[in-house]
């Protein structure tokens, strides 16, 4: 270094104390000097190329590097490249890296240039990130549309094919539906078809041989090292052969099997590393997002395309029902019509009701069947309209002026305000009738006060229909829906439930055929208005429909059965309650018949079903749920009998708020509906009703229900006495049982202190005195002592039918206890001449309660005692291996088989109470004590007579 020229030494200086990377060449033989920072960029080389030629250390790369630095040693001009791509061998492989470098030219103390300077930095990761980046984002792009299975694929592999240094090679495998083949849906540097690239592999057979496709389908990554034994491929930028790759799921959206497998190369330039590995599972979710959200488009294509079939056979069924339908009706109503014109003669008043009743609803079915048709034809395209010019004015009027009685009789008030238009209008005057017809009778439908009007005008061109109500309104929620088929406003208060709801999404149609235009306008409890707009002239409609003769059989029923419904509804005070006519046949006049509540919106409905109930109940019918909840809270019936759907309170609300009520919580109430089907019953039925029938339904079966659920009704509320009755006897009992525990227990004190004063007595007197009177002193102790004893089981009784009977267990001898019992008794067997043996194996020690066990082997020892008629009586207790067994023998009169289940009952006995007392109660204390104890108590007979009991106890 003391040769050195000071321009080398302070270059060095400067670059080992930079931090940043730097590398110095100098002389005509290019030796390097460079820095720490710098080291680390060229790995394996360092610390052998300090002081080489860097033409030999960076052989591969000079290709690149040596003519910059010539020309920057040639000119003294500094150069500066950014994300210069350079090969690199400083990790044992070919590897491909990107740097930032500057070439600066070195010179000597003369001020000759005789070497280079170099500041580079290492941008490869942000180079490879960016390019990665890019594909990603390519590919997320392509997830968010909607399109195929088939052209994400296409997709994806166009992408994949982008970005080659990357993925040299890349095949998506897709699962068939059998789950077990996976198809070939996508390659990228491969030949389909080829011994790599099978168009379909099997799992099952070929699985494990093919890229090892089968355990990546079961949701496995494997890395292949082999790829060069599989197929001759090139990859990266100097085309060298691709070594491995790997093998992913494309996972599915659920916990199922993988959609398919992505086989993806690795650049043979690049380790897998962290960085690299993240890129391909982000490309795997990537891939697995688009796939997923292509197969949910499909499946949503194929359900919509069923519902599209589905809906053209469904149009095509209501259009076959509905011409099927209008034969019957067509017979049903000719002959009604025939008997109702007095052409077959005078009809009595009664079958001419009925009949009215008939033909109102037959027209009514047959109305809804034609615009079931209607709709249909209007939605196979087939409906064959005529359009004439027609004065729609006057043609207005004349239907909507039909319905001023059913309004007027409402008390509501109906303006028809149609003046001429300027020039006809273009309609088909069957389909216009409907239109009208729906939007009048659907006004009338929901206004209960105020008027209704019909108005006519001219603007912009067009000819205007105004239907304007003062009715109950639609809220603001409803209105988009309001055209829509089948739609129906809930909890509006209207004239009847009663409806389809396809009136005005029909209206709509048919407005648009005429190529017109209809909107609504409406505030809740202000009123509705609806405008229909239809341009003059025929330049929308199309020209073979002018008028063109009529060759579909036509669905107009005329205004009539539009004003007879809306009459019905007019006459119908909602709240007024129907109070039914004494029956045909009364019943004896002690005999009160039940009232049954009926609610249904429809006036034939409730005639049919009172006429039906009349004959044998009493039947108060009204018109919706809110009049028959008033009724009911005000005047509980015997049975609610009411439709589901009606205004202003349904069928089910009227069942909750009667169910609400502390007094109607038990009324039964059966729901009619008709909604058919055990869905629809089970629904009634958990809603909380008694019963539930679905029309249409038979009288008998009518009679049938309301009788059979009357009955019930009856029955429960006889249970429900009953009940309250075994409630208040064992009330009576429990008051006994309390009186028994209190009683008992001041009996005990003045027993006790009697006990003491005759032990006093007994102390004070003489000798001489104790001879005289003491036989009658034995006499009175002993019937102390049973006094106290029966006052002790008294209480025993009480405690234990109150369940507060407790046991204090202790450690206890049973030996010394049985021992204690058994002298104590010895006085009185001696007086009964009865022998008493006693074998104890002691000590015999537990865990007892000892008052209690004391208890139990006083009152086995005085039965025994009691019932052995002098003969002897022993007494045993030994030790078994976990417990022991107390055993009391006598040779008396025994038990007879038939009595020994109920001995242990209380106040049960096995003789005569005349001939031997007691009270029934010392065995059953017995068991009970033994049982607490976790122990058991049987009798046998004695060989010979007599009777023996066996206690079994555990000593814990």
């Amino acid at each position: 270094m003391e040769t050195w020229p000071q321009s080398l030494k302070a270059l060095v200086r400067t670059l080992l104390s930079s931090r940043y990377p730097m590398v110095l060449t100098w002389g005509p033989s290019f030796l390097q000097f460079y820095n720490d920072a710098y080291s680390r960029l060229i790995g394996d080389k360092h610390p052998a190329a300090l002081g080489l030629d860097i033409r030999i250390t960076m052989a591969e790369a000079w290709d690149t590097l040596g003519p910059m630095i010539h020309k920057v040693m040639a000119t003294g001009v500094a150069n500066w490249t950014p994300a210069l791509m350079l090969l690199l061998e400083r990790s044992g492989y070919r590897e491909e890296s990107y740097f930032s470098v500057s070439h600066a030219p070195a010179e000597d103390d003369a001020g000759r240039i005789v070497g280079m300077l170099a500041v580079c930095s290492e941008v490869t990761e942000q180079v490879l990130g960016e390019r990665r980046l890019r594909l990603l984002r390519d590919l997320a792009s392509q997830a968010g549309e909607t399109r195929s299975v088939e052209t994400i694929c296409r997709d994806v592999v166009s992408a994949l094919s982008g970005h080659p240094l990357d993925v040299p090679f890349a095949l998506i495998y897709l699962r068939d539906a059998d789950g077990r083949t996976l198809r070939l849906c996508g390659s990228v540097g491969l030949e389909e078809e080829d011994a790599a690239s099978p168009r379909t592999v099997d799992l099952e057979k070929d699985g494990d041989g093919v890229w090892g496709l089968k355990r990546a389908a079961e949701g496995e990554t494997l890395v292949l090292e082999d790829v060069e034994r599989r197929v001759a491929l090139t990859g990266g930028p100097w085309k060298d052969a691709v070594r491995s790759a790997l093998v992913m799921p494309i996972a599915s959206s659920a916990k199922t099997a993988p959609l398919g497998v992505l086989v993806a190369g690795l650049s043979p330039n690049r380790a897998l590393d962290e960085g690299y590995r993240s890129f391909y599972e982000l490309l795997a979710g990537q891939v697995s997002v688009a796939l997923r959200n292509a197969r949910a488009y499909e499946e949503e294509r194929r359900r919509a395309e069923a519902l599209a079939e589905l809906d053209r056979a469904k149009t095509a069924f209501f259009s076959n029902i509905s011409h099927e339908f209008r034969t019957p009706l067509t017979l049903m109503l000719g002959p009604v019509e025939h008997l109702l014109a007095g052409r077959a003669g005078a009809l009595p008043e009664a079958a001419r009701s009925e009949l009215g009743v008939l033909h109102r609803n037959a027209g009514r079915l047959l109305r809804l069947v034609n615009s079931l048709l209607d709709f249909s034809r209007l939605e196979a395209g087939r409906i064959q309209a005529s359009y004439e010019p027609t004065d729609l004015s006057a043609l207005s009027a004349d239907l909507a002026s039909s319905f001023r009685s059913a309004v007027e009789r409402a008390g509501l008030k109906l303006t028809v305000d149609c003046p001429p238009l300027s020039q006809p209008v273009y309609l088909d005057r069957d389909l216009w009738e409907k239109v009208v017809l729906n939007l009048v009778s659907n006004a009338f439908k929901f206004t209960f006060k105020g008027e209704i009007s019909i108005r006519t005008r001219e603007r912009n061109g067009r000819a205007l229909l105004e239907v304007r109500d003062t009715g109950t309104g639609i809220p603001a929620a409803e209105l988009p829906h309001i055209f829509e088929r089948f739609h129906r406003v809930r909890d509006v208060r209207s004239r009847t439930y009663e409806g389809t709801g396809i009136g005005l999404a029909l209206v709509r149609e048919l407005v648009t055929l005429h190529g017109g235009s209809v909107h609504v306008d409406s505030t809740e409890d202000r009123g509705t208005a609806f405008t229909v707009e239809l341009p003059f002239g025929t330049a929308h409609l199309a020209p073979e429909r002018l008028r063109a003769p009529r060759e579909q059989e036509s669905t107009a029923t005329g205004v009539s059965p539009y004003v007879e419904e809306a009459l019905r509804w007019s006459v119908e005070d909602l709240p007024v309650v129907e109070v039914s006519h004494p029956a045909s046949s009364p019943p004896a006049p002690d005999v009160a018949r039940p009232r049954v509540l009926l609610a249904d919106d429809n006036a034939d409905m409730r005639d049919y079903v009172r006429r039906v109930l009349a004959p044998h109940f009493e039947v108060d019918a009204v018109a919706d749920g809110q009049a028959a909840l008033e009724s009911a809270l005000g005047h509980p019936p015997d049975l609610v009998l009411s439709d589901v759907m009606m205004p202003r309170l349904d069928g089910v609300g009227l069942l909750r708020a009667l169910r609400a009520a502390p007094h109607t919580r038990d009324l039964p109430i059966l729901l009619l509906s008709a909604r058919a089907g055990e869905e629809a019953t089970l629904e009634g039925i958990s809603s909380g009703a008694d019963d539930y029938l679905v029309k249409p339904f038979s009288a008998r079966e009518l009679l049938v229900r309301v009788r059979s659920t009357l009955e019930l009704v009856r029955m429960r509320r006889e249970v429900a006495r009953e009940r309250t009755h075994v409630e208040t006897l064992m009330e009576a009992v429990r008051a006994r049982d309390d009186f028994l525990s209190a009683a008992s227990h001041e009996l005990k004190t003045p027993l006790t202190s009697f006990q003491l004063n005759l032990s006093a007595i007994e102390r004070g007197l003489s000798q001489v005195s104790q001879h005289n009177v003491g036989d009658r002193l034995d006499m009175a102790r002993r019937s102390v002592r049973r006094l106290a004893r029966l006052v002790e089981t008294l209480l025993d009784v009480s405690q234990l039918t109150t369940g507060r009977m407790q046991l204090s267990f202790a450690q206890v001898d049973l030996a010394s206890l049985v021992g204690n019992v058994v002298a104590d008794a010895e006085l009185e067997a001696r007086r009964l001449g009865t022998p008493l043996t006693v074998r104890l194996e002691a000590p015999v020690k537990g865990s007892f309660d000892p008052s209690r066990m004391a208890q139990v082997v006083h009152h086995l020892l005085s039965n025994a005692l009691k019932f052995g008629q002098g003969r002897p009586v022993e007494v045993t207790l030994q030790s078994e291996e976990k417990g022991v067994v107390l055993t009391v023998v006598d040779h008396g009169i025994g038990i007879p088989a038939p009595d020994r289940a109920r001995i242990f009952e209380r106040f049960e006995r096995a003789v005569p109470v005349r001939n031997y007392g007691g009270l029934g109660l010392g065995l059953w204390v017995t068991r009970q004590v033994v049982e607490a104890h976790q122990g058991a108590i049987h009798v046998e007979d004695t060989p010979g007579g007599g009777a023996t009991f066996h206690i079994r106890l555990p000593r814990n």
